[in-house]
């Protein structure tokens, strides 16, 4: 074009346009709610067993549909659930009168194919509507991300009582060098607990030593355990929904709180979609979840969240997927979670469909330091925008899980954690923490602030 209409060459440089959007390409997965591949609606149950899910006969299941017929599906009330006319149980989800008892006690004998139908009926609004009423926690919460780039300990404390203070309910970090994660589910435990005891914490690293933490009772709770909707997927990684199952159990067996994780886009990025939509085929992780007796799960696309981000409904498919969760009455970290868009606009509005009806956890991954620190990819929300948070719950008169604080407690909250885990140090003989470390921590705003340590001699400890 020779010459360009200026309000065009304007919104040409808007952050939204630097974000990636594609056409739903059914073939290979990219269609977030209503793939013309997806099964229909269907059960058939002999004697107490599933034979028929979908309308697929039981020789011809794959491992997922046998886990879901067999350790999901409550068959005692399949039949009534799924002669339930879809938009009728979408009109039962909106009805204030219609209890949560009794959507939980129907929804739990429902195929993948039927949640899927009930849910693509619905609007956004009606979306909020029924995550508010069918959230599993009495009141709404987050979970912070702690981490830096240079895996300081005192740092580490430092930011994790303030977010514990704050009024994050968990907390999760990661490392940048493996052999830091004892040093570093230690350094989050210490502070945690000075910034406001009861606050769960976790490290997520590699399934075996991250189970080994939890044993040694180094972290509280394991969320970092993946499911996928497509069983050529599960067979990538080695996985089946047993082992999954047993791995649950093992962290149960010790009283580590466990929720898998899962989200829409991530078959389409492994290449086995399968011709599916990303939400069917996430309805069925959900449902694997459930079978395996695992508490809750995180979802809302999570590291995926790209994907369904560049296709249309994609972002309504992931407050559906929220849902499909609580529809299976477990525990939802709904995402919030790694950064996808340009658009701060954009950004807001993603988070608002979880933040108005208020989830069990908003954001799964908040984080808590500045987003050059964050390990996970970088959040959707860093602590720089805790008063923007703070105000959108005063402007709306909403419980978004944050609390306000005073500058002066801050201070003392994060010295005395860093104090706390100096003290720690000591007495485990490991490398010390200098009043130097401590004081920097105390007033820093990220890593760039604090000084280096001795990488060699923290792991040799």
């Amino acid at each position: 074009m020779s010459k360009r209409q200026k309000r065009f060459q304007v919104l040409a440089e808007r952050p939204v346009n630097k974000d990636g959007f594609i056409k739903e390409w059914v073939e290979v997965g990219l269609v977030a709610m209503d793939s013309p591949y997806d099964p229909e609606p269907g059960i058939k149950v002999e004697n107490g067993k599933v034979v028929e899910l979908d309308g697929k006969p039981r020789q011809e299941f794959d491992m997922i549909d046998t886990w879901i017929a067999d350790h999901c599906i409550d068959t005692e009330v399949a039949a009534e659930a799924m002669a339930i006319d879809s938009v009728a149980f979408a009109c039962m989800l909106v009805d204030i009168h219609v209890p949560r008892s009794e959507i939980v006690r129907l929804s739990v004998g429902m195929t993948p194919a039927k949640i899927l139908d009930i849910l693509k009926k619905m609007n956004m609004v009606e979306l909020m509507m029924t995550m508010q009423k069918l959230r599993a926690r009495r009141t709404p919460s987050n979970q912070g991300h702690v981490t830096n780039l240079k895996d300081t300990p005192a740092l580490l404390a430092a930011d994790a009582a303030e977010g514990a203070f704050r009024g994050f309910s968990e907390l999760e970090t990661t490392v940048g060098v493996g052999r830091y994660a004892p040093m570093n589910a230690l350094s989050l435990l210490v502070g945690s607990q000075v910034g406001r005891p009861g606050v769960l914490t976790q490290c997520a690293v590699e399934e075996a030593l991250e189970l080994t933490m939890g044993m040694r009772g180094l972290t509280a709770y394991a969320e970092t355990v993946s499911v996928y909707g497509t069983e050529q997927v599960f067979v990538d990684g080695d996985d089946t929904p047993w082992s999954k199952a047993f791995l649950a159990s093992a962290y149960a067996s010790r009283g580590v709180k466990m929720r898998f994780t899962s989200g829409t886009g991530s078959e389409v990025q492994m290449g086995y979609a399968e011709r599916k939509s990303m939400l069917y085929l996430e309805i069925r992780c959900v449902m694997i979840t459930k079978g395996a007796g695992v508490q809750g799960l995180q979802n809302g696309s999570i590291s995926c969240i790209g994907v369904p981000g560049a296709v249309p409904s994609g972002i309504r498919a992931v407050l559906a997927e929220n849902i499909a969760t609580v529809l299976m009455d477990m525990e939802v970290a709904s995402g919030n979670d790694q950064t996808f868009t340009h658009s701060p606009i954009r950004n807001t509005a993603r988070m608002l469909m979880q933040f108005l009806p208020g989830t069990d956890f908003i954001l799964s991954g908040y984080s808590t330091v500045p987003n050059y620190d964050n390990m996970f990819a970088g959040s959707t929300h860093d602590c720089d925008d805790y008063d923007d948070y703070l105000v959108l719950q005063r402007d709306l008169q909403i419980d978004g899980g944050l609390r306000p604080v005073k500058e002066e407690d801050v201070i003392a909250i994060r010295n005395k954690a860093a104090r706390a885990l100096q003290g720690v140090f000591e007495e485990l003989r490991l490398p010390s923490i200098t009043d130097t470390e401590v004081e920097a921590v105390t007033y820093a705003h990220g890593s760039k602030d604090v000084p280096d340590r001795n990488v060699p001699e923290d792991l040799r400890g």
